[in-house]
């Protein structure tokens, strides 16, 4: 028996889940099931990564615009299984982009309101999770790396707005850090709600950023100016926050996503959604 086999089978009995089916994804395996009458997934983290500790994350989050987390180690968590579980990509994809970004900004808003659960990090806790001034060390890495996929003068550019954004955030708690309409699901009985999160620290605008290059397989629906700008309105208007960092976030983290394409092992390019994404944002910053 393998090692991640036996992490299943070990957290399958602790935790007295029935197990129905099971779904394997790149970085986790997955077993539907029950606990006594309730319907829940057991997601197994198969190495320490960016969603090591999503049991964490989702705990202190209190339930609030997530699915509810009921046990959780570091690299484990038993969690509420949303049913049916449609992903809000569907909306986008369908052509209800607009109705898709009104969900997310609700997503966001409820994920910020006060929470009454002791799980909740206090501000000398937030030391316990990643920020986004960590994320940031990717751009360091690319340019000293010697690859030349992406232009340097991009990655420089995107990296000088980067570190100017996080020397000058304002309010900053805790975040999904991918929030993104793969990872935003409906439930029938408590509406649409967030999962997989990875957890950082930063400021409401820098939660936008992975919406504005998603759903990833149509870049032609977000690369361009007018659906940046769209979406960045609504945002805006729902959660009352600054366009322009949003934007400028938007930018930076698209250009950072396709340095963690590259150190992942793929191929990119100037079709590269991140980067055309990047390239679109551009001339709205400029």
């Amino acid at each position: 028996m393998g090692r991640l086999e036996k992490r299943v089978e070990d957290l399958v009995r602790d935790w007295g889940v029935v197990v129905q089916d099971t779904l394997e994804t790149q970085s986790s395996f997955i077993a539907f099931g029950k606990r006594g009458d309730q319907a829940v997934a057991l997601k197994v983290i198969r190495q320490p990564g960016d969603e090591w500790r999503c049991g964490a994350v989702m705990a202190a989050f209190g339930a609030r615009g997530m699915a509810r987390v009921y046990e959780y180690i570091e690299g484990a968590a038993l969690l509420e299984r949303l049913n049916p579980g449609l992903q809000l990509a569907s909306a986008a994809l369908d052509g209800r982009d607009e109705e898709a970004t009104e969900i997310l900004a609700d997503v966001i808003d409820r994920m910020s309101r006060p929470c009454e659960s002791s799980d909740e990090p206090l501000r000398e806790d937030f030391k316990a999770f990643v920020s986004a001034q960590d994320w940031g060390k990717g751009f360091q890495r690319y340019l000293a790396s010697g690859d030349s996929q992406i232009p340097a003068r991009l990655v420089a550019q995107a990296r000088q707005f980067y570190f100017d954004l996080c020397a000058s955030q304002r309010s900053v708690r805790l975040l999904h850090g991918d929030l993104q309409h793969y990872n935003v699901l409906f439930d029938s009985d408590r509406g649409w709600l967030a999962i997989d999160p990875k957890g950082v620290i930063g400021e409401v605008e820098y939660e936008i950023g992975a919406s504005l290059r998603n759903p990833v397989e149509k870049p032609e629906l977000f690369a361009s100016p007018e659906t940046v700008e769209r979406r960045l309105r609504r945002f805006e208007a729902k959660l009352k926050l600054n366009y322009d960092r949003a934007l400028a976030w938007g930018f930076a983290q698209a250009v950072l996503s396709a340095i963690w394409s590259v150190e992942d092992g793929f191929a990119v390019d100037a079709e590269n959604p991140s980067l055309r994404l990047a390239n679109a944002i551009w001339p709205i910053l400029k």
